[in-house]
């Protein structure tokens, strides 16, 4: 790569890479890398620079090892983010890193799918979710020109949003504990299924707490 699209050149950041390609298909492998240059370069359009305002190494981890949840090795019985989390904490565990580091990442990966919350964390949780988002909705004209095409001659995108898709949607057909009701992947589960969520009263009343017995709402107030 070119210095503009250069990565870390730890060893901890080669080996990260290394684990992360060991475990993903090239297509959510690149997306994971995009990430990073993506996050990068919109922490810079916002003043942020790299080891002087951020850790770059804690957020090339994050960046590199969000979607390792959607690997067979990473793929528990919870939502894809935090079965992702905890298999990079137990990684980077065996590498040695710290645990106030591996926090940080945690949160990064467990927070990359809520968008809104991890921007008022720091740095390098906020650039793992904007990344991420970035280079699923983001589009080619919000770049510097010609930028799109550097990233994609070294990392061909390979059809990522499908392929993301399909993952989420195939580990949740598999384990629906994995797509909870009005999350993301649940969404994606019900589109796939043609399946429906129960009513807020529904699921009130299930609690068995009887909230609704005897319950009148208050009329519509008039304008």
């Amino acid at each position: 790569m070119n210095d503009e699209l250069a990565l870390p050149g730890t060893d901890l950041a080669r080996h990260t890479l290394a684990f992360a390609r060991s475990l993903l298909p090239p297509a959510l492998c690149h997306h994971s890398v995009r990430t990073y240059l993506y996050g990068r370069l919109l922490g810079e359009r916002r003043g942020l620079r790299p080891d002087h305002d951020y850790d770059d190494e804690l957020l090339f981890l994050g960046c590199v090892l969000h979607d390792c949840g959607l690997s067979a090795e990473g793929n528990g019985d919870q939502r894809f983010e935090l079965d992702g989390a905890d298999l990079a904490v137990r990684f980077l565990e065996g590498e040695g890193v710290a645990a106030d580091r591996t926090e940080v990442v945690w949160d990064a990966i467990a927070l990359h799918m809520d968008r809104e919350i991890a921007e008022r964390k720091r740095p390098e949780i906020a650039l793992v979710a904007l990344g991420a988002g970035f280079d699923l909705g983001g589009g080619p004209e919000k770049l510097p020109p010609g930028y799109a095409d550097r990233v994609h001659r070294t990392l061909p995108r390979l059809h990522t949003a499908a392929v993301l898709h399909d993952a989420i949607v195939g580990q949740a057909l598999e384990n629906p504990r994995k797509a909870p009701p009005f999350t993301m992947q649940g969404e994606l589960l019900r589109q796939a299924t043609g399946g429906s969520w129960p009513a807020w009263e529904q699921l009130a009343r299930s609690a068995g707490w009887n909230d609704y017995e005897g319950y009148r709402p208050a009329p519509p107030t008039a304008n």
